[in-house]
């Protein structure tokens, strides 16, 4: 098993490629902190984890909050002694041309998305730098190195991951941290089950593979990342999208 007695936290956990995620890493041996702010689904998902064998327990976080990302570390350091990864999965879209996005719609996307991504990597980094090993996987986009109409929050958000992936690999590498970024295309979760049918058939015409991705795409891009089959990959953005963006 590839990540063996590792302790994990994956946020929004509770669904999609979180949810995807923490069930392969529970098969491959991982002890899973499954932290998503929807109380049901967290719970439902370890208790996936549990009825295949699995060890893992649900941690309820806003991960905008940057108190609660920090109880969270500490909830998890209590019950399992270490953090081995953290993947900072969790996110929201709130789509809108520039001229009609909200205040709002830009704060709370870039306080989750991004803000979240910090709140998550603080609570957890001094733990790692103590062990002087760990591996942190940020979850950008196609659309943070690209852009996309009516989504300046999100790709803005997404941009900002990569630019931090970049900066903490090359400020906590010395300290055996790695930090690495995967940049989805467009993928069938949750999140995208809203977009018009037109828009995802224009989106596979768009793609070599001519598919959308599964939320098990990504998440075995998250596995290779971390585990020591990638132990000399560190400030990369692995794209999974199909090749949409060649």
């Amino acid at each position: 098993m590839k990540l063996e007695n590792k302790v994990v936290i994956i946020t929004g956990a509770g669904s999609g490629i979180g949810k995807e995620t923490a069930l392969l890493f529970a098969r491959e041996g991982a002890k899973v902190v499954v932290a998503d702010i929807n109380d049901k689904s967290g719970r439902e998902t370890v208790a996936e984890i549990k009825n295949t064998g699995g060890e893992g327990f649900f941690v309820k976080l806003d991960i905008s909050n940057n108190r609660q990302s920090k109880q969270m570390a500490i909830e998890t350091l209590e019950k399992y002694g270490k953090i081995d990864v953290l993947i900072n999965n969790g996110g929201i879209v709130q789509d809108a041309l520039i001229s009609k996005m909200t205040e709002e719609q830009w704060d709370r996307v870039i306080n989750i998305n991004l803000k979240g991504a910090f709140n998550c990597i603080q609570a957890v980094v001094d733990s790692m730098v103590g062990q002087g090993s760990g591996v942190i996987i940020n979850t950008s986009s196609v659309v943070g190195l690209y852009g996309n109409i009516g989504q300046a929050n999100y790709s803005a958000a997404k941009a900002g991951l990569i630019g931090l992936t970049k900066t903490l690999a090359k400020e906590l590498g010395k300290k055996g941290i790695r930090i690495n970024a995967v940049a989805p295309g467009f993928i069938m979760t949750p999140m995208t089950s809203n977009v018009p049918e037109k828009i995802l058939e224009v989106m596979k015409e768009k793609t070599p593979l001519r598919r959308l991705g599964k939320a098990e795409d990504v998440a075995h891009a998250y596995l290779y990342l971390a585990s020591d089959e990638a132990n000399f990959v560190n400030g990369a953005v692995l794209g999974v999208d199909g090749g949409l963006v060649i």
